[in-house]
């Protein structure tokens, strides 16, 4: 028999989703409590290792375009000075320096756009590990309604009682065991039955006059002295 819904309490035939959509919204609420912490380490973290790469990234390209805007100035200068004997013209070196303005922009052009790239590869070596199904942490979870009547027989043992206690169960509501009471003495028992009174016209049974008592008489006391106390007139 299935129970009803847990929220609307519509039967199970109606087959709602009310449960699947709490269920949705629970899990949301939970990831956001606890894995929030989590994932801004983790962006903080890869942020900041994807930045030192395209930032090194573009310095090793504005380095190669330096260095060739700077064979290109010692190439245009020496011409000048063979042909002309003179520096070279300004016009040769404002578009030299707009070429070295333009391939300065792409560089970063393009180490920016890596970024998508950068980024997946720094998420990818972030690793986030699920416990094994056998673990102890999986199988038994610290929580009471699961474990409850294992942590009730945790705790009656280790009060260091000898023996087992056997603890009955109603559902999940543990029933509280019954304190030991000592058993009354056991009265002799003649050819396994209890023996009736004695009848004293019995032969075998002594008389009562004859039974022995525990009973003492007291110690007589001790003779009193013979001189009689100091200041005794008679």
């Amino acid at each position: 028999m299935d129970p009803d819904c847990a929220i609307c309490h519509a039967p199970a035939t109606m087959a709602c989703d009310c449960e699947a959509k709490g269920l949705e919204v629970a899990i949301k609420q939970a990831e956001d409590r606890m894995m929030r912490s989590i994932y801004q380490d983790i962006r903080s973290w890869v942020r900041a290792h994807a930045q030192d790469y395209i930032l090194e990234y573009f310095r090793l390209l504005t380095e190669r375009r330096k260095a060739a805007h700077s064979a290109h100035m010692d190439r245009i200068t020496a011409h000048a000075y063979h042909f002309y004997q003179a520096s070279p013209h300004p016009n040769q070196i404002a578009e030299a320096q707009a070429s070295l303005k333009r391939g300065i922009d792409e560089d970063w052009q393009s180490s920016v756009q890596r970024y998508p790239e950068v980024l997946e590869y720094f998420f990818g070596l972030v690793e986030l590990t699920l416990p094994a199904e056998d673990e102890a942490s999986v199988k038994d979870p610290p929580l009471s309604a699961l474990n409850g009547y294992r942590k009730a027989n945790r705790r009656s043992g280790s009060n260091g009682a000898s023996g087992s206690a056997a603890v009955a169960t109603v559902g999940y509501h543990e029933q509280p065991a019954l304190p030991s009471r000592t058993p009354p003495p056991s009265m002799p028992r003649l050819g396994g039955r209890t023996p009736g009174p004695r009848d004293p016209r019995d032969p075998r049974e002594p008389h009562p006059r004859e039974r022995r008592s525990s009973y003492a008489p007291p110690p007589p006391p001790p003779p009193a002295s013979y001189y009689a106390p100091p200041g005794f007139m008679r």
